[in-house]
This record gives structure tokens, C-alpha cells and sequence, in this order.
């Protein structure tokens, strides 16, 4: 056993396993699996051109040399990103915990009510500091989640505006950079016109229905707003505001001067930097649009004891599941970062963050005056943590970077310091001597910050209260707060108890080798901004990433910086956009979509400007080749591309793959590929070799990234020779081809420093490792369905009767006996499983997907429980609903309660078969009552005057 293969740790069954799993699966080999699997003429015939495998020692080292080769100055540069510190209690207890990071979407909300809490906490946080109405979970970066705002905004203009052509949406010239390109990349394509000003001189008209601002403005000024909001609502025109999380704690809150949207991110509370990401925006607004919100609100319900639960509200109200009438294709979030910050308001609660900001403002303060003592004009009259010196920014900059300083340089004479958290004394007089250098004259030096000290004026300053929940009251010690994590971990099922078998969401191993170096510093305290030659090991571990994720695609060229799937294929489809605009073809804007697609699919392509045309699906599941090929004919003038995931939605590789995409080019469209199910793929097939022109892949499924109850992701794409100079852009960074679209998200390179997993998980397995994966993976989901044979009927197959990497098992003759698929879901976690995916892509059935993770044993576990639970459906009448399955899941206060008026025994509800004794997980509600919820949606913690009432 070779103890320092990576591979060997990574891959769940052993060799004993192998030849037991293909016995079952009536196979002589693995190869022989694989072809009667994966259609012949799409095989690679050479294998992966990668490096040889290192060992998980040898990767530690790796990575050690290339965060060597990161200088991590003192950097004040703003723009959005501020250094902060991450509490060791929430680094320990919640990036580093598997409990936390690889949990799932909380879908099965029965047993994910520790992440709900901490969500509502987060959405709590977030109402309170911006003084709105509603919150939802996290969106991706503060310039998505601006965006998101413009085109909500957009989406809810009234009728006559509609009429109007009411199509003007005005933008601060403060606005964030980054925030502004991605602004004009999401407006292009929807014909909303960008009007780009200052907001004192702005006059408003009938023809803008909105407007962004930015506070403080990306100068650091704080402006007065009131009267511009007021003036622009007497207009009927609607006000976002993006807002730093850390001010809101000093300054009047957007909510009280009227805004009607606020977004941010809350970096901020504790997030490392990371080179960009990953990290949780926020976005609040007034209950008016509940159902326009882009993204998850978590929600208040009661559960079938009329006890209170916890749950997603509006679960339907998503955009995406609207396909291509969403106005909006959010469909994940920045789940665990957003549990991070609202752990980080729970643990310093409003005092403390009222210290934190307070110590930030003062000592931007006192910089600005001691610095004027030097002789140097400050620029800003009110300011929060930025301040603007007019200076020679050539002479700053050589005297700052040899003390290791990084500032912001907006032109040749002003110098722009954005202070922080982490800033203290000593790093304060370090800037003075800078200046103190330039300017030829003794330094000042500071001796203390103690003393707090103001520069915003009174009409500015906050004077409400915030953060009064007892949940932000009560955990200020570790102890105290390391407890209530647990007690929140308790309460979710997650992958470190057993394996989550969901279907086109891969929940594979996350590994701890390619976890750990997310607590380094040298790779935590990099701004996105730095100059290029301060971040050379994530300079060259990104170009190495976008290499490798390139030769496994079989393309020309990648782009790290969408940083979710679904910002992927809205990347995808621009670029592709980009490829015909630069042809002159400006008139192809029709998409061809299977109907079984995801439904970011069509909402990606309503997000691109392109219409949706669906193509039929054959009674097998397949792409129905002759009704595409007609639409294809039909629409052959305007054909943009086919959107097409491969293998299928329905876990079959389609043998007509190269057909079907050839039938596009001869159209004159591009096929952009769902990198969905690209780890069914890897090593063994790619994109390029069934004819696509690009793809996304999900980090966060085929690429090892973990789920974190939600979130983060990272979509990148890799594109076709053609489409390479049309990759994403920045404009504070250069990156992206010669003719690159603008920005996809905030960060030049996206999520940077959740890439480095995916960079291991690649570095680690190698291509030998990568091709095994693949087919473990399609070894291990045609295991399970031969043990399911005969219990369950599964949906579709391939030609030769084989699964791809899932299968779709049917449910729905199963209501006859009164039982449907949600009842099997509820159920499994009895038996101390998360259900599969349920009725997606075809309701009333469950899409199971093991991944190459999971081992024989386990594999074993799972089929037990869906058979034993087989037994238990053929028990049940439909006109007996007292039956375990209606009445699951089963929780603990259930099983001890003094009484059961069950028609089946205590042991039959909570221990059905015997090995959920040596490890039983215990749902902590029983089902919750989603209807009730969406009723009464409360979407905040309850304020502490109802704890009182209670005691």
C-alpha cells in the first residue's frame, strides 16, 4: 500500500472493493465498464498532459515555496477590501471544521438548523447595520450584488416606466471600479443605459428609473445623501446604495435616508482578503420586493409540533427556477463566509464592533491631522477610514513599498490611505515616517489612539441602535462562543458524518491537505489590488491552475474569475457574444436549450440578451437530435449557441454528442457546455473532444471545493482558441484577452484563494489519479444501481444499460401506497442520510450521485437504507397516513417523550437497521411547515423584548 499516494486517500474503494463492485455491476474490468459506458468515439486516445502526482508531503512543501514568493506588505489601498481579523475561535471552529464547510445547501432543513441559525443571524446583522426591511443569505461580491440591484430595480418598474422606455440607470462617479465594469457588463446586454455623474449636479428625469451610490464614495468622502434620495423618489425613480459594512456602525444607516436597495460586502467581519475572495456580499432591501430578491432569505416557520423551525423562505421565489423569465441566475451563495461575519458580530456584538469602528475612524483622524502638521493638504471633509493627501504619488510609492506599504495612488499627486482593522499604532507612525521622509521634516509621533476622535459631521453620524437580539449579547467569551458553534454544528448533518449522495451537486471529499493553506496568512492577507510582483505564488499557482483546468477541458485558454457556476455561464455566454459582435454577426441572439436543463441555463441566456428556444427531450432522456436540428434550421440567421450539459441532466453520456454540436457550427453558432457533470468527464473525455467552443466548470463539485452549506463557489470558464481574447477583464488589474469583455466579477482573479484547493485536488491526483476519479465515480453510481435493481426502478440509461455518474431513481409509482418522494427524503435522515436530489430534473424522483469518495461500506449503508425503506413504502396505504415514512423524520424529544402514540415501535422509528446504532444523527425539528412560513415570513431574529416577554 503505497501510503503516500494521495490517490489512495482521495478514492474511496479499495482494490478488495473493485473486484467485489464489479462483480455486482456484472463487469470483468474496469475498462470494460468504461466502454460500455462512455460513447467510443469521444474516448481520449492519449492521456492528461499533466505533472506527475506529488505526495500530500511534497504538495505542504510546494505550497510553502510559493507562499514564500508572496509578500504580504502593511496595505492601505481600500477600494473595497480592508485587511480584518479573523477571531481564532471562528478560524478553528468554522473554516477549519469539516461540521461547517462541507455541509450542503440547507434544502433538508430538518437537519441543517445549526446553518439556518447562523444565516439568520447574518441576515439579522445585515438589517440592523443598513436599517432595511429584509436580507437575504449572501450573494457573491459587492459589484454582483450591485449589479443585481440595477436589474431587480429594472425588472420592477411600473407599467407606464416599461411603456416609457424608461431604460437609464445613473451611477455615482464614486462608485467602486471593478463595481462600475461589472455594472456595464450586466447593463449591455439587458439595453439599460449606464449615465455615469456626480450626484450634486445630476438632474433627474423620466427617463432613469434608478440610481447606485456609493458610501462612502470610493475617495473615502461621506456624503449626505437625503436630499438627492428624496429629490430622485419625488421622481419615481428608485435608490441602491453600496455600502461599507464597518461605517454602518458609525454613520446613518441608507435605510434611514430612504434607499431602496443596499449592498455591500461584509469582508470586513473577519474574512480574510485571499487575493480577492472568496467573501460574502450583502443585500438588503424593503419587503416590497421579497419576491424580486436575488438569492436565499432564510425564514421563521414552525415545524409539525408547532414548534419553531427554521427553514428557506420563498424557496420558489429563487430567479433562476423562473428559467427564462428570471431576472436574475443567483443560484448559490457565499454561505460559509457569511456564517463566518455573522459569528464575527455574534462574538464582539454591538459594543465591541462599535470599538472596532470607533479605533479605525480615530485613527484615521489623527492621521489626517498629524499629517497636515507635516504640511500635507488632506482632501476629505467627512471620512470614515479613507483619507486623500496631495502628494508627489511617485515619491510616496518608491518610499512606501522599501517600508513595505502598499497605498492607492488615484493620480500623479494624490496618495489615498484606506486604515482598517488590523492597523495599529506602530503601523501608523511607519505612514508618518513615510511622508514625514517626502516632505523633509521631522516625524510627529502618535502615542496612542485611546482617546476617540471625529471627523463626521453630526447629520451624518449614526444614532440608532443596533445588534439588540440576545444572540448578539451572549457570547462574548470563547468559551462561550466555541460552545454555541457546537451547538449549532450539532445540528446539521454533514459530510464528517456520511456521505450526501446528491445528484449534479457532488459532494466529494474536501481534503484536509487541500484545506490547510486557507489559514495562511501568506496567502489570507493579499489584497486583490497589490501590484503584480508582491503576489508571485498566487501568481503562479493561478497561471498553473488555469493550465491544468485548460489541458483537462482540451481547450485553448481559461478565465478564473467568475466565482459561482452560474456567473460562469452568464461569463460563457458574454464571451460568446463578444466572438459574434466582433464578426458583425450582432443579429444572433437565439439560444437553443434542452428542456432538461439546469435552470440557470435559461436565465444565463435571458442575462446575455439572448431569447430561449427549448429543444424537446426523447422518452429515453435524450437531447431529441431531430427536433434540434430543425430549430436549428429554423433559427439558422440568428443561432447564437446550444446550451448543452454533458453528460446529461439525466446521467447518460449521449452517444449523438458530436452530432449535435456539429448541427450548431454548421449554423454558425458556438455550444457552450454545462460543466455540470465535467467530473464524469475528467481524464477521460473533455468538452473539446465532443466539439464544444466553452465551458464552466464547478470548482465546487468536480474540482474538490466544499460546498460550505452553500457556498463559496468558483465557475471558472475555458474557452476554444477562438474565444480566447475575449476572456473576463478588471480595470484596476489587467486580465483577460486582447479584446477582454468587461468584468464578470469584483476580483481580477475571482475567488483566488479557495483556487488553491482545486489547484491541490489537481496537483495531487495528477493524470492517472484525475482519470481514476472519473471512473470510480461511474464504478461507484452503477454499484448502487445495481443494488437498487429490483427495489426501485431507475429512469434512464445509456445504450448499453449503464449509468453515467447518477441515475435518477423513480418514486413516483410509490403514490398509489400514499407516499411520495419528499416523505423517502424526510425519512433517510432517520436513517442517517441526506437525501439525494429530489425531483430535479424530473419531479417525483431522486437523482443520486455517490462520487468516487465514498467506499464500498458506505455505498453498502445507503442501498440498505433505501431497501429497508422500500420495505416500508409497500407497507403503507394511502388511506393510513400514521406511518413512519409521513411521519419522518423522527426526532430525539419524539423517541423520550413520556408517550407514543405511534402504530410502530420506538426502535422501528429511530434505529431501523442496526448500524445507525454505533453512530445515530438526530434531526433537531421535526418537518418543517414551509407553507405556514411563506405566510408569516419573518426573516430576522426575534428582538430581545420578545426573550423578555418569554422569561
Amino acid at each position: 500500500m503505497k501510503t503516500d499516494s494521495f490517490k489512495l486517500r482521495h478514492i474511496g474503494p479499495s482494490e478488495k472493493d473493485l473486484q467485489d463492485m464489479l462483480h455486482t455491476v456484472k463487469a470483468e474490468s474496469m475498462d470494460q465498464l468504461i466502454y460500455e459506458t462512455v460513447p467510443d468515439d469521444i474516448l481520449l486516445k492519449n492521456p492528461l498532459q499533466l505533472d506527475e502526482a506529488m505526495s500530500e508531503q511534497e504538495y505542504a512543501a510546494h505550497l510553502l515555496e510559493l507562499a514564500a514568493k508572496n509578500s504580504v506588505f502593511k496595505t492601505y489601498i481600500g477600494l473595497g477590501y480592508h485587511e480584518a481579523s479573523l477571531p481564532a475561535v471562528i478560524q478553528r471552529n468554522i473554516l477549519e471544521n469539516p461540521g461547517w464547510y462541507t455541509a450542503y445547501t440547507p434544502y433538508q432543513a430538518e437537519i441543517a438548523q445549526g446553518r439556518l441559525e447562523a444565516l439568520l443571524n447574518y441576515q439579522t446583522m445585515i438589517c440592523d447595520l443598513t436599517g432595511m426591511e429584509l436580507a437575504n443569505a449572501s450573494l457573491l461580491d459587492e459589484s454582483t450584488a450591485a449589479a443585481e440591484a440595477m436589474t431587480m430595480l429594472y425588472a420592477g418598474r411600473t407599467r407606464d416606466q416599461k411603456k416609457s422606455e424608461c431604460n437609464k440607470f445613473f451611477v455615482s462617479e464614486e462608485i467602486l471600479p471593478q463595481t462600475l465594469s461589472l455594472l456595464k457588463t450586466r447593463a449591455i446586454p439587458l439595453a439599460i443605459e449606464l449615465v455615469i455623474g456626480n450626484h450634486e449636479t445630476f438632474e433627474f428625469s423620466s427617463e432613469f428609473y434608478g440610481a447606485l451610490l456609493q458610501y462612502p464614495g470610493k475617495s473615502g468622502e461621506v456624503f449626505d445623501y437625503a436630499a438627492f434620495v428624496e429629490n430622485a423618489h419625488a421622481a419615481d425613480i428608485k435608490i441602491a446604495v453600496a455600502a461599507d459594512i464597518l461605517s454602518l456602525v458609525t454613520l446613518k444607516s441608507p435605510g434611514s435616508f430612504g434607499a431602496d436597495v443596499v449592498v455591500g460586502t461584509t469582508q470586513r467581519f473577519g474574512i480574510p482578503l485571499g487575493y480577492g475572495g472568496p467573501h460574502a456580499a450583502y443585500f438588503a432591501t424593503r419587503e416590497e420586493y421579497k419576491r424580486n430578491i436575488p438569492g436565499r432569505i432564510i425564514g421563521v416557520t414552525q415545524d409539525t409540533n408547532g414548534d419553531r423551525a427554521l427553514r428557506m423562505a420563498l424557496q420558489t421565489r429563487e430567479q433562476h427556477i423562473k428559467r427564462d423569465k428570471a431576472t436574475s441566475n443567483i443560484c448559490t451563495a457565499q454561505v460559509l463566509l457569511a456564517v463566518m461575519a455573522g459569528m464575527y458580530a455574534v462574538y464582539h456584538g454591538p459594543n465591541g464592533l462599535k470599538y472596532i469602528a470607533n479605533k479605525v475612524h480615530t485613527s484615521a483622524t489623527i492621521l489626517s491631522k498629524t499629517l497636515s502638521k507635516l504640511g500635507f493638504t488632506q482632501l476629505n471633509e467627512n471620512f470614515f477610514d479613507t483619507i486623500r493627501i496631495t502628494a508627489d504619488a511617485d515619491k510616496i510609492k518608491t518610499l512606501a513599498e522599501a517600508k513595505q506599504v502598499n497605498f492607492f495612488y488615484p493620480d500623479a499627486t494624490t496618495v489615498s490611505i484606506a486604515l482598517n482593522e488590523a492597523t495599529t499604532v506602530k503601523d501608523l507612525n511607519t505612514i508618518i515616517s513615510i511622508f514625514s521622509e517626502a516632505s523633509g521634516k521631522e516625524a510627529v509621533v502618535i502615542r496612542d489612539i485611546s482617546k476617540e476622535e471625529t471627523s463626521i459631521s453630526q447629520n451624518l453620524a449614526r444614532t440608532t441602535d443596533f445588534l439588540t437580539n440576545e444572540v448578539f449579547n451572549s457570547y462574548h467569551s470563547e468559551t462561550e462562543l466555541m460552545r454555541y458553534i457546537k451547538k449549532l454544528e450539532r445540528k446539521d448533518l454533514s459530510l464528517n458524518h456520511s456521505m450526501i449522495a446528491l445528484g449534479s451537486c457532488t459532494m466529494k471529499l474536501n481534503a484536509a491537505a487541500e484545506m490547510l493553506p486557507l489559514s495562511d496568512p501568506q496567502w489570507g492577507n493579499i489584497h486583490p489590488f497589490v501590484p503584480i510582483e508582491q503576489a508571485q505564488g498566487y501568481q503562479e499557482l493561478l497561471s498553473k491552475l488555469e493550465d491544468q483546468l485548460t489541458e483537462i477541458t482540451g481547450f485553448a485558454g481559461t478565465s478564473l474569475q467568475p466565482n459561482s457556476g452560474a456567473q460562469g455561464e452568464f461569463a460563457g455566454l458574454m464571451v460568446i457574444r463578444a466572438y459574434h459582435e466582433s464578426r458583425n454577426d450582432h443579429h444572433r441572439n437565439i439560444c437553443l436549450i434542452p428542456s432538461s436543463a439546469h435552470g440557470t441555463n435559461p436565465a444565463s441566456a435571458v442575462m446575455a440578451g439572448m431569447k430561449v428556444v427549448v429543444t424537446k427531450a426523447t422518452d429515453e432522456g435524450n437531447i431529441d437530435v431531430d427536433d434540434l436540428r430543425e430549430k436549428a434550421e429554423k433559427h439558422k440567421d440568428n443561432l447564437a449557441a446550444l446550451m448543452v450539459t454533458y453528460p446529461s441532466t439525466h446521467g447518460v453520456y449521449e452517444s449523438a454528442i458530436r452530432e449535435i454540436t456539429s448541427i450548431i457550427h454548421d449554423k454558425g453558432g458556438q455550444v457552450y457546455m454545462d460543466g455540470a457533470n465535467m467530473n464524469a468527464q475528467v481524464g477521460l473525455t473533455n468538452p473539446g473532444a465532443i466539439g464544444a467552443d466553452v465551458c464552466h466548470l464547478n470548482l465546487h463539485k468536480t474540482f474538490a471545493i466544499p460546498h460550505g452549506g452553500g457556498g463559496p463557489g468558483v465557475g471558472p470558464i475555458c474557452v476554444a482558441e477562438q474565444l480566447v481574447p475575449f476572456l473576463p477583464g478588471n480595470p484596476v488589474i489587467s486580465t483577460g484577452g486582447d479584446h477582454a469583455i468587461t468584468a464578470i466579477s469584483a476580483a481580477p482573479w475571482g475567488s483566488s484563494l479557495a483556487c488553491i484547493i482545486s489547484y491541490g485536488y489537481i496537483t495531487m491526483l495528477g493524470a492517472d489519479g484525475l482519470k481514476n476519479a472519473t471512473e470510480y465515480a461511474i464504478l461507484n453510481a452503477n454499484y448502487i444501481k445495481e443494488r437498487l435493481n429490483g427495489h426501485y426502478s431507475t429512469l434512464y440509461s445509456g445504450e448499453r444499460g449503464r449509468a453515467a455518474h447518477e441515475m435518477i431513481v423513480d418514486c413516483r409509482p410509490f403514490k398509489a401506497n400514499g407516499i411520495e418522494v419528499t416523505d423517502i427524503a424526510k425519512r433517510l435522515m432517520d436513517y442517517g442520510f441526506h437525501a439525494p436530489t429530489v425531483s430535479f430534473p424530473v419531479a417525483g424522483t431522486v437523482m443520486i450521485e455517490p462520487t468516487e469518495s465514498e467506499g464500498k461500506a458506505e455505498l453498502d449503508r445507503f442501498c440498505d437504507a433505501l431497501i429497508s425503506i422500500r420495505k416500508e413504502i409497500s407497507e403503507a396505504t394511502k388511506d393510513n397516513t400514521n406511518n413512519m415514512l409521513k411521519n419522518a423524520p423522527h426526532t430525539l424529544a419524539m423517541v423520550t417523550a413520556d408517550t407514543w402514540d405511534f402504530p410502530y415501535s420506538r426502535t422501528e422509528a429511530a434505529y431501523p437497521l442496526s448500524y445507525i446504532a454505533e453512530n445515530k444523527f438526530w434531526p433537531s425539528v421535526r418537518r418543517v411547515d414551509d407553507a405556514y412560513g411563506d405566510r408569516n415570513l419573518i426573516c430576522t431574529c426575534e428582538p430581545i423584548e420578545a426573550y423578555m416577554e418569554e422569561a
